[in-house]
């Protein structure tokens, strides 16, 4: 089994098939994973096989690594489309996040005003109001609804501790339409039961909460490296394209990642 553990603070730039020339910002440990879930489509691996030893970076930390980053960046020639909040698990479980929103901002317009500042998160701690807050001040804030489906979501996303998505969807609904859409396609079996959400007994009542949200866009996507469970397999392209056009027939924007 491979999995990724990223640098922390700052890592990349890497190529991300929806963002572009993408600069990590990984505000959690460097030597393991700290996720209020645990997708068995997780790239970093399960939470139990990748206890963290380290602490998470600081404040103060991230600001100084990611400016000598951008210095670097700009005497190459060489500066971001996106900085962007990912990394080892759930980048808003960071408890200085709020803060640490507003150092990237203003070291973005400092350094290279034209790139975006992207948060791509499980939307586990929305409910708190200076992640709402902090989640409204960034250019893409990427918010994941892989299903409506509690059954669903407890055996691919296991959340850890209460989760109710129809909470979670009011609360997206909160951000007033700045908001992306952020849901992953897949098929094959855990544990011998399918983990297929493309059929339209799972597509058509995510699509109506999605409706419901209003978001700026849609991305979808499917698998793109191993995972950590066995027997899952990527959405076809056919598959793919035929929910980014229900989207899309809906009025929402929409992209598929294969």
């Amino acid at each position: 089994m491979s999995t990724i553990i990223y640098p922390s603070p700052i890592f990349g730039p890497v190529h991300s098939r929806r963002l572009g020339i993408s600069l990590g910002i990984n505000l959690l440990p460097a030597d393991g994973k700290v996720c209020s879930f645990n997708c068995i489509y997780c790239e970093c691996g399960l939470n139990e096989t990748h206890r963290p030893t380290l602490p998470m970076p600081t404040r103060q930390e991230v600001a100084v690594k990611l400016e000598e980053k951008l210095k670097q960046m700009t005497a190459d020639g060489q500066l971001p489309d996106v900085l962007t909040f990912a990394g080892n698990g759930e980048p808003t479980c960071n408890p200085h996040f709020p803060e640490i929103i507003d150092d990237v901002i203003r070291l973005r317009n400092q350094y290279c005003p034209q790139a975006k500042v992207s948060v791509l998160s499980n939307s586990t701690m929305i409910h708190r109001p200076e992640v709402h807050d902090a989640l409204m001040r960034v250019d893409n804030n990427i918010l994941k609804l892989d299903t409506i489906d509690p059954l669903y979501i407890k055996k691919v996303d296991q959340p850890h501790g209460a989760y109710d998505v129809l909470q979670i969807i009011e609360r997206l609904k909160a951000f007033n339409g700045h908001v992306i859409i952020q849901t992953m396609f897949m098929q094959g079996q855990c544990n011998g039961h399918s983990v297929d959400n493309t059929s339209d007994e799972y597509v058509s009542p995510w699509l109506e909460a999605v409706k419901q949200i209003a978001p700026q866009q849609v991305m979808i996507y499917t698998i793109d490296r191993e995972t950590p469970v066995k027997g899952l397999e990527k959405a076809t392209h056919e598959q793919l394209d035929a929910i980014r056009d229900r989207v899309i027939a809906a009025g929402i924007p929409c992209t598929a990642s294969y």
